[in-house]
């Protein structure tokens, strides 16, 4: 799973097929609401604000 602005998404998804060898589902974190989880406030590469959940 990964946290990622958009400048960083496309490595986020080949960095996701390396390691499960299957395409991720996308969320983007500003359309979606999680109950029990709060996402990271910035981006897994960099300190831009995290935009996108890859799992």
């Amino acid at each position: 799973m990964f946290v990622v602005c958009k400048d960083h998404l496309e490595l986020a998804i080949d960095k996701f097929v390396d390691e499960y060898e299957d395409a991720p589902d996308l969320v983007n974190l500003e359309d979606a609401h999680f109950n029990a989880w709060e996402p990271p406030s910035h981006c897994d590469q960099c300190a831009q604000k995290g935009q996108f959940l890859v799992v």
